[in-house]
């Protein structure tokens, strides 16, 4: 089990750095919705946050206590995008993205990091 869980802790933290390469280009929020570049890029870091929210929720499912010892990090809200994602993609916003990737990446992924460090090193 904690080896299930290791491999999404993994997922999740090169997912961020994929989508933290591609976000490199995008400089505001229309950046995405301008050209095609722009729509892939928006495309390629919508499935990888829907992926990371697969990989959080199936984590919650393995081992709900884990997830609770980090509340730096509202972990429904990762699973609800996810589930959004799946479900309304047509009705994403690309500012929301935007600032997804802008203002919670950094710090979801040092809690990431953190729960790899503290429970599995």
């Amino acid at each position: 089990m904690l080896d299930i869980i290791l491999e999404d802790l993994e997922f999740i933290s090169e997912s961020i750095d994929i989508i933290e390469e591609r976000f490199v280009k995008i400089n505001i929020p229309h950046d995405f919705v301008l050209n095609p570049d722009g729509v892939t890029l928006l495309d390629s870091i919508i499935m990888r946050l829907q992926s990371i929210g697969e990989a959080v929720k199936n984590i919650n499912k393995r081992d709900p206590e884990l997830l609770k010892k980090y509340q730096e990090v509202n972990w429904t809200d990762v699973i609800r995008f996810r589930d959004f994602v799946s479900h309304n993609y047509d009705e994403i916003d690309h500012v929301i993205v935007y600032n997804l990737c802008k203002e919670k990446l950094h710090s979801f992924k040092t809690t990431i990091e953190k729960i790899q460090r503290e429970n599995f090193n």
